[in-house]
């Protein structure tokens, strides 16, 4: 992607959610909004998992999200390319949705959005076990 259109594109959130919902007046409910996961033992597999992605700016963009194991050595799960577009001064949301993603083992997982092919953004996504938590101490595990 040229820095010229990068420039013309700007993500304002990404968020990790269990479902979402287009309801009246054009407006999105998320359901199960999480920004780690713990689970009792791993791996462990989600039935459904979306990411949500918010744009502004401008033009017309093919954006896909890809999640890597914490060694960057293999993706876990990769969508479809789906194509969308913003106004001028306008917003656009790009969802992706995924089905049975297994979680072989406990780490910081990568959830990648590429734009046009090429890496736009990166966010972490923690998978964890109850054992791993128990290691930790209660004053350092996060739900």
């Amino acid at each position: 992607m040229s820095t010229e259109q990068k420039t013309e594109l700007e993500l304002i959130y990404t968020i990790f959610c269990d479902d979402v919902r287009l309801e009246a007046g054009n407006k999105l409910s998320f359901m199960g909004v999480f920004q780690n996961i713990m689970v009792q033992q791993l791996p462990a597999s989600l039935i459904k998992f979306a990411v949500v992605n918010h744009w502004r700016g401008k033009g017309s963009y093919l954006s896909e999200v890809r999640i890597l194991t914490p060694d960057r050595q293999q993706a876990v799960v990769v969508s479809q390319p789906t194509s969308f577009e913003v106004a001028s001064g306008g917003f656009a949301d790009n969802i992706s949705f995924f089905v049975n993603v297994t979680f072989p083992k406990p780490g910081q997982y990568l959830v990648q959005t590429l734009v046009n092919s090429s890496l736009f953004e990166e966010q972490v996504l923690t998978i964890s076990d109850a054992t791993e938590t128990e290691t930790l101490g209660s004053s350092e595990a996060i739900n």
